[in-house]
């Protein structure tokens, strides 16, 4: 800046700071200018006039000034650390409320009370009022978390042998205002997805009309190998395993190559066209991490948005 310019060309020089001795003692004086200081003698009173100490003051160059205030700000963001809102507890509390449920499968009706009261405050300081009108914090990928709709309880619950459900997403695009719905199946070898396809229309703030026109099945997809340990207890005997690993890797080896086979060809698609192929939602609550959605006949759903830190809890 021209005033910093101009203000670096003059020079400076240091000088020594120094105060004046006290005569009580090897202490600089500390009081103002024409006080009166008085020291007990043994005749009386000693009074004595104070002295200002004198200070002489350099100016800071540019950098000085600038590596002070940036240690000042590092200071003071240690000292005072961001304090957690009344909605991030509410928030915190809800996703630890999902804690055993599986989803909302296996929740308890105190649970579920439990739930409801704390999905009731969070609506209640909605920062988003109108989710329609803010769609790019809908874009992307949310993972539901919980919901109280039983139809897809006999999704988590009826799953084959051996196979269980990883994720359930919905991912919306906004821009051509499409969701997908997916759900994630993953076995010993390897996973696939069923997932629908459907177009959305905005019919209030809070509103939208889903109409579903496609489902796919995805391929299978070859994930880890089995791993098989030494040994295993069953009633109260030690097992030893390791005959049965060639037997494994034998096996693993057949159903890989088969994997491998199945996966190499394109996904099966299927169009929908029924009675049950449209439904709405109603967004409740809405930020950049966590969705609340209210569906027919009063179902709750709750996703977080891919990436938050409210998925590792």
């Amino acid at each position: 800046m021209a005033g910093t310019l101009s203000f670096n060309q003059f020079s400076f020089k240091t000088v020594s700071l120094y105060r004046p001795q006290s005569q009580f003692g090897s202490k600089p004086a500390f009081f103002p200018a024409n006080s009166i200081g008085t020291a007990a003698g043994t005749k009386g009173l000693k009074l004595s006039v104070g002295v200002r100490p004198a200070y002489r003051v350099r100016a800071a160059t540019e950098d000085e000034w600038k590596e002070g205030t940036d240690a000042a700000g590092v200071a003071l963001a240690e000292e005072q650390p961001k304090q957690p809102t009344e909605i991030d507890l509410l928030k915190r509390q809800l996703v630890d409320s999902f804690y055993g449920t599986d989803r909302g499968l296996k929740a308890t009706s105190e649970t579920r009370a439990e739930i409801v009261e704390l999905i009731t405050q969070l609506e209640a300081k909605n920062p988003t009022p109108a989710p329609t009108e803010a769609l790019t914090l809908l874009n992307g990928k949310w993972i539901l978390a919980y919901t109280s709709f039983v139809g897809l309880f006999p999704l988590l619950s009826r799953a084959p042998p051996l196979v269980k459900v990883e994720e359930i997403s919905q991912t919306i695009d906004s821009a051509n205002f499409t969701v997908q719905n997916s759900v994630v199946f993953a076995g010993p070898l390897a996973t696939t997805a069923i997932s629908t396809n459907a177009k959305f229309e905005v019919r209030s703030p809070k509103r939208v009309q889903i109409k579903f026109d496609e489902g796919i099945i995805g391929t299978p997809q070859l994930t880890d190998s089995i791993v098989l340990p030494e040994n295993v207890e069953f009633l109260g005997q030690k097992i030893d395993l390791t005959p049965f690993k060639g037997l494994i890797t034998s096996v693993q080896d057949t159903a890989s190559s088969v994997v491998k086979t199945i996966s190499s060809q394109p996904p099966l698609k299927f169009s929908i066209s029924n009675s049950n192929a449209e439904s709405w939602l109603l967004t409740t609550y809405l930020d950049e991490e966590l969705r609340i959605s209210r569906g027919d006949a009063g179902s709750i759903f709750v996703l977080i948005k891919e990436g938050s830190s409210l998925l590792n809890s």
